[in-house]
């Protein structure tokens, strides 16, 4: 989601800076980390000599801070329309997020992008990205292999998710700077058209 469909730069990157300036951290080694993992992924990380319950504690109450914070959240450049033809063309969609759902529903909707019927958030699985649990879990949602998956992510944490799910992987924007030879990359979703073939369907862009 972040990144990926929905721009939340300044949100993430004023949470993580405030937990680095709590914490003596530097804000560009959390955010180099934490990009695309679960929050308390990212916790565990820098303060893995906290106790698990304090770790769960700090990592709630970033999450906490952000859930109603949507000021200047907006889109990725074309998400919104992207996902309504792909839902107008009958193409299952899910959303495989690192966020909480609360979270990850809060920011669509503020960037005015459809929140699909199936939704995999960070409550969700029990490996975060980069382990391919979520995408596991959305193909089987949707009802189909993820071989058969379309993917798009803009972390490299997520690339490495989707990528060892077995999802054909498209890198997203400017944030995926690690990404895997051969993958296809797309700046934003303008221009890309969706139309059915044959029993499935053919994304170009």
């Amino acid at each position: 989601m972040d990144g990926t469909l929905v721009d939340s730069a300044a949100i993430v990157e004023g949470a993580w800076g405030r937990f680095g300036a709590d914490h003596d951290l530097d804000p560009r080694t959390i955010l180099g980390f934490s990009h695309g993992r679960q929050t308390i992924d990212t916790i565990r990380h820098f303060l893995p000599d906290l106790a698990p319950d304090e770790q769960r504690r700090v990592a709630l109450e970033l999450v906490t801070d952000e859930v109603e914070n949507t000021d200047g959240i907006v889109e990725v450049p074309g998400a919104g329309a992207f996902v309504r033809r792909l839902q107008a063309a009958g193409v299952p969609v899910a959303l495989v997020t690192s966020a909480p759902r609360d979270l990850a529903v809060n920011r669509m909707r503020a960037a005015d992008v459809p929140v699909p019927d199936a939704v995999v958030a960070a409550d969700d699985v029990e490996h975060g990205k980069p382990h391919p649990d979520g995408y596991l879990r959305g193909a089987a949602l949707l009802g189909v292999a993820a071989a058969d998956c379309l993917a798009f992510e803009d972390a490299p944490a997520g690339l490495e998710a989707a990528v060892a799910s077995g999802a054909t992987t498209v890198a997203v924007g400017a944030l995926a700077t690690d990404v895997p030879a051969g993958l296809a990359r797309v700046s934003g979703y303008d221009g890309i058209t969706v139309t059915a073939e044959g029993d499935g369907f053919r994304i170009r862009g």
